[in-house]
Order: C-alpha cells, then sequence, then structure tokens
C-alpha cells in the first residue's frame, strides 16, 4: 500500500485527519494531523505511538518521526479543504506566474471545475487547480 494512502486510512480510523505529510532530511518523516476540535500534544503524541508501531509492522523506513498540527497557517492539500475554508484569506503560490505573479493573497471563494475562485481586492480571479503549488490559511486578528 502506498503511505499517502496507508496513513489516510489509519489516521481516519483514529479519528484524525492527515493534512499533510513529507520526508526531511536524515530521515525525518513530518505528518500533520487535524480533527474538528483541534489537536493538542497528546493527539500528537498518541498518534505517534500509533505510527511508531505501524511503520515497523509495515517496514516504512525512517529514522524520526515527528507528528503535529498543521498550525493557524494550515495548508489545503485536498479538494474538501477548498470547500470546507471558504470565506477564509489564504495565500497562493503558483508553480507558472499568471499576469506575470506567482503569488497572490485574497478571500478564498471555492473551488469548481478545477478551478480555485479567489476574490483578491474585489476582483474574483481563477486559478487552475494544477498550477497550484501551495495555498495555505492566512490568519485574520
Amino acid at each position: 500500500m502506498e503511505l499517502s494512502a496507508l496513513l489516510e486510512s489509519t489516521l481516519a480510523g483514529l479519528g484524525y485527519e492527515l493534512v499533510a505529510w513529507e520526508r526531511a532530511g536524515r530521515g525525518l518523516m513530518r505528518i500533520y494531523i487535524d480533527k474538528p476540535e483541534g489537536i493538542n500534544i497528546d493527539d500528537c503524541v498518541a498518534v505517534s505511538n500509533h505510527l511508531t508501531r505501524l511503520f515497523t509492522v509495515e517496514n516504512v523506513a525512517y529514522d524520526r518521526l515527528e507528528v503535529s498540527s498543521p498550525g493557524m497557517d494550515r495548508p489545503l492539500t485536498k479538494a474538501v479543504d477548498f470547500t470546507r475554508f471558504a470565506g477564509q484569506m489564504v495565500n497562493v503560490k503558483l508553480r507558472v506566474p499568471m499576469d506575470n505573479r506567482k503569488k497572490y493573497s485574497g478571500r478564498l471563494l471555492g473551488l469548481e471545475d478545477n478551478k480555485v475562485s479567489l476574490d483578491v481586492d474585489g476582483t474574483v480571479i481563477l486559478l487552475d487547480w494544477n498550477n497550484l503549488d501551495s495555498v495555505r490559511l492566512k490568519p485574520e486578528f
């Protein structure tokens, strides 16, 4: 089973959402989790302990495991995130510039037909889903 699918199904069974994961230098595996009421240190410890045992059984190679909350500037990685967080402010980075820009900041309106709708200073722009490099919530205080 692919690691993404393994993480997704395991975390869902534990009541968590896999937000993102990455392999970093020196064998570090970093996993970001969430749940509707938020994440605390006990959640991270429980998931870390569970994944340590799972990775041993599944022969997943890693040296260090880090489990944490996605933070206030959570990345939006799945199509459902763009519905769930519609109305929130986001920062967007594109792979290929559009109108000579790779970075946009605005209010997320949603996702439809592989186009992300974004209100940038009163102007609605459509960004191609396949051109998104990263989208992160922009905390408002």
